[in-house]
């Protein structure tokens, strides 16, 4: 028998070897390739890089950034270019209402930390777009305080609007009422406003390295690029990562000392 043979045993082992260690090697680039990274949207940057001059909120990722400054500044303003979307289509919202939107379109506009999350979709006006990005429960808890008394006149803001006047509008009959009404809980709010762009984390806050921050202080550092690495090297558990590579060599490793 083959297996008898010793120098053929050896050579056996050492490509089984080779190729676990190869797969382990694909494994940890497959991890890093979802981090450091711009979504394929309509005005994001092709590659993140250094942006000095980002607007007021969108400020904290000019260091490593997605979005150019001009987008950023666009950010901050109702129905602007980027998609003609006017906030106010039931009144104005209230000021710290605003501001989560405000966040909310400058982490998916600059953000290099959502490749995790990144995932392929079939639109006319892009070919990438996040879901199930874990929001941290602080940021989405004050989400829905600070915008539960202000109006809109629907659940999922992705889709469903009149757009005949060039900006959307509330769909006939569709009735105006404060957030607390379409959205009675703040998972709720999260979850469904942007048909599952973001999953509502319920165990996980900020500074423990599992939920995506809004917005964070860029003196602290960036919060979101640890989350990104621990999500992007635990995810796709498949032959080639490193949960599954790593047991085999151990089995491996006695064959190649007996060899």
């Amino acid at each position: 028998m083959w297996l008898r043979e010793p120098q053929t045993m050896a050579q056996v082992v050492w490509g089984l070897l080779f190729l676990g260690l190869m797969a382990m090697a694909h494994g940890l680039q497959k991890g890093d390739d979802l981090l450091n990274v711009c979504m394929d949207g309509k005005h994001h940057k092709y590659k993140p890089g250094q942006e000095d001059n980002l607007h007021q909120q969108c400020s904290p990722w000019k260091k490593r950034a997605c979005c150019t400054a001009s987008t950023s500044i666009a950010a901050h303003e109702d129905a602007s270019h980027l998609y003609k979307f006017n906030f106010s289509h039931c009144g104005m919202l209230t000021p710290a209402c605003k501001r989560h939107f405000v966040q909310d379109l400058c982490l998916y506009e600059c953000s290099p930390n959502l490749g995790p999350w990144i995932q392929p979709v079939n639109s006319s006006w892009r070919k990438e777009r996040v879901m199930n990005i874990p929001l941290c429960k602080e940021d989405c808890n004050m989400w829905w305080e600070d915008c539960k008394t202000s109006y809109t006149c629907k659940e999922n803001w992705h889709k469903g609007w009149n757009w005949s006047s060039g900006i959307n509008e509330c769909p006939v009959k569709a009735a105006c009422h404060p957030f607390s009404f379409y959205f009675p809980t703040p998972t709720s709010l999260c979850e469904n406003i942007w048909s599952r762009s973001y999953n509502a984390s319920h165990s996980y806050g900020r500074g423990s390295g599992k939920c995506i921050q809004m917005w964070f202080d860029p003196a602290q550092g960036n919060p979101n690029e640890a989350v990104a690495k621990f999500y992007a090297n635990s995810s796709a558990p498949d032959i080639f990562s490193w949960g599954c590579s790593f047991p085999f060599l151990t089995l491996l490793l006695p064959l190649l000392l007996r060899a």
